[in-house]
């Protein structure tokens, strides 16, 4: 059960606390520290689902860690984002984002109770790609010069393409869900 890929999964919660504060503290760096570590947890989840299909090491540990790192390293450093510059980026964007995750987490957990598997969409793969590239240009705001505008930019980019991506799950499996027979 604890083969590589989930060991990275497990890696990645446990990068979270280092992230947060180091986002968090004042130090010179902090940014490109924080970039650091944020993108290495990224890294390490394209790693960790990439191994367990190509190694055949799926295991139900996995479905589970992986979803649950993902969710925690984005809210984690949204929040964190939002505690260093509420003007850039507002709480409720955040929110927004965060509630999708739950939402469709709650879908899915609905569905495997019913022995239904949602699996990920094409538009749920793109969230995840949109939303690390803002959260990366968020934490470096401060470094990017005449680009700033790129970070506030990609945040809305992100809310938008999570919210879409949420109401699709929803449309897409309520007519599964909803019209599945209880066993």
């Amino acid at each position: 059960m604890l083969n590589l890929p989930n060991l990275l999964s497990i890696f990645r919660i446990l990068l979270v606390p280092p992230l947060v504060v180091v986002l968090l503290t004042k130090f010179d760096g902090k940014e490109w520290w924080g970039l650091g570590l944020f993108l290495l947890a990224a890294v390490m989840d394209f790693l960790d689902g990439y191994l367990a299909r190509r190694r055949q090491e799926v295991t139900r540990l996995g479905t589970l860690l992986d979803p649950a790192a993902d969710k925690i390293l984005v809210s984690a450093a949204f929040i964190s984002l939002v505690e260093l510059d509420p003007g850039v980026v507002p709480a409720w964007m955040v929110v927004v984002i965060i509630a999708r995750e739950f939402a469709v987490t709650s879908l899915r957990s609905f569905a495997a109770a019913e022995s239904l598997v949602i699996p990920a969409g094409f538009s749920g793969k793109v969230k995840t790609i949109v939303q690390i590239v803002a959260i990366a240009l968020l934490i470096i705001y401060n470094q990017l010069g005449e680009f700033r505008h790129l970070a506030p930019i990609s945040l809305w980019v992100a809310v938008v393409v999570t919210a879409y991506s949420g109401i699709e799950y929803f449309v897409r499996f309520a007519r599964l869900i909803l019209g599945s027979p209880k066993t």
